[in-house]
């Protein structure tokens, strides 16, 4: 199984350092070029390796963190998706006024999924703020949750799969219409909500 991130803002890095934790190798992509990110990726070892946005794209699982407004030319003219998994890490807000946007009536991950044609969308990795996803999971005698929606049962077993070789423990919450609701920021109400699963 190989992973892309398609963004290296604080997410997309902080996804990195989690994947580096657990020797999980990954290709990460920005907006640039792969020599942008050396500096940024020099603390993860060789494990976590810079490329273009087209090889982060070609891994089996894909995690998208690309400021909102950006996610459309961010995804533009990739190769088909065929039935990849994309682990949709967004939320419909712009810093600095982290303003609500207008989804006419639709959940973020849903218009997500219109931008991967093809693909099999997981919503998951947005609802803890970026140093929170990169501390260590295990705390307080247990694990930190991390949720996780999908409209595919086997794509989000292997998204739970994946979370848990992380050391995080994984709640689905269902579809994405519904889950993704849930975690959406700004909205739902487990946003930023550091719970911690004991046993």
């Amino acid at each position: 199984m190989s992973i892309g991130i398609i963004g290296a803002g604080n997410i997309g890095l902080a996804v990195a350092k989690t994947l580096a934790r657990a020797g999980i190798a990954a290709t990460i992509a920005n907006s640039r070029d792969p020599q942008s990110l050396k500096e940024s990726l020099a603390a993860f070892g060789s494990i976590i390796e810079a490329g273009t946005r087209e090889q982060a794209a070609a891994a089996d699982i894909v995690l998208i963190a690309v400021n909102w407004s950006k996610l459309p030319g961010a995804l533009a003219g990739l190769p088909a998706w065929n039935g990849r998994i994309v682990i949709d890490a967004n939320n419909p807000v712009e810093a600095p006024l982290y303003k609500p946007l207008d989804l006419h009536g639709l959940v973020s991950s849903e218009v997500v999924a219109n931008l991967v044609a093809g693909a099999r969308v997981v919503k998951a990795f947005n609802h803890l703020r970026a140093e929170v996803l990169a501390g260590d999971p295990h705390v307080d005698g247990g694990r930190r949750v991390l949720f996780y929606s999908g409209d595919d049962s086997a794509a989000k077993a292997e998204v739970g799969a994946l979370i848990d070789r992380l050391g995080f423990a994984g709640i689905d919450l269902g579809s994405l219409a519904v889950g993704g609701k849930l975690a959406q920021f700004p909205g739902g109400p487990l946003p930023n909500q550091n719970l911690v699963r004991i046993g």
